[in-house]
């Protein structure tokens, strides 16, 4: 416990010590951006399942029913490279507020199912209608970069944001007559794709089909650097 104390300490020490570095300090802070279009690899089908009843049991055993009714209907229409996950279970006392009273109601169980397969897998109709075909179930389904290649292009981007951020540090000190900088501090920020999907739901007839045509998706990175000079 003591070492802990002394070491949190040493934080709270450490912050306006940092703090008042970069003052006395004279610093340029330029912000680096990199920037790669990318074709979405990735389907996802995010399925969200409710039930209620007066009993656990019942509610958990529909819920089942309804996951496993989906899981055969996937094997029968022999559907190539998907992969289904269950997740987020839970039961909660279903409660419900009337005039400004609670009463408890039985329970409802929750889960989420999400099937995931390749953007250009040719098997994305027979997805829709397994899910249809399997009960009372919505879904929505979208594009996305899946995350081995946002992990494949994460180097590639740090260098090209770093560069950036060297060269305009370089354009501040050239204009401003500063003769030579270094670099006194890097901040990396988290690559996020930047979505331009529209979302699809299942309320239209399953015989249409997933008619989208995913768009490029802008993977994006970001570094704040200080320059000393």
């Amino acid at each position: 416990m003591k070492n802990l104390f002394t070491l949190l300490f040493g934080l709270m020490l450490a912050v306006p010590v940092l703090a008042q570095e970069d003052l006395s300090v004279p610093l340029i802070e330029v912000e680096g951006m990199a920037e790669r279009k990318v074709a979405p690899d990735e389907a996802v089908f995010s399925i969200h399942l409710e039930e209620k009843a007066m009993k656990v049991g019942d509610a958990v055993e529909v819920l089942n029913t309804k996951t496993q009714n989906l899981a055969k209907a996937l094997e029968k229409a022999r559907i190539k490279d998907y992969k289904l996950v269950a997740d987020n279970y839970s039961v909660n006392i279903n409660r419900i507020y009337r005039s400004g009273y609670a009463r408890d109601s039985g329970y409802v169980a929750t889960q989420n199912l999400m099937i995931t397969t390749n953007s250009k897998n040719e098997d994305l109709q027979k997805i829709v209608e397994a899910i249809q075909n399997s009960g009372d179930m919505s879904f929505n389904m979208n594009f996305q970069v899946s995350e081995a290649t946002q992990k494949s292009m994460e180097n590639e981007l740090l260098t090209e944001a770093l560069k950036n951020a060297e060269s305009r540090a370089k354009l501040v000190a050239e204009t401003l007559g500063i003769k030579s900088i270094r670099v006194h501090r890097v901040s990396l920020a988290a690559s996020q794709p930047v979505y331009k999907m529209e979302m699809m739901r299942a309320s239209a007839d399953a015989a249409q089909g997933p008619l989208l045509s995913p768009d490029d998706m802008s993977l994006q990175k970001k570094v704040i650097v200080k320059y000393t000079y």
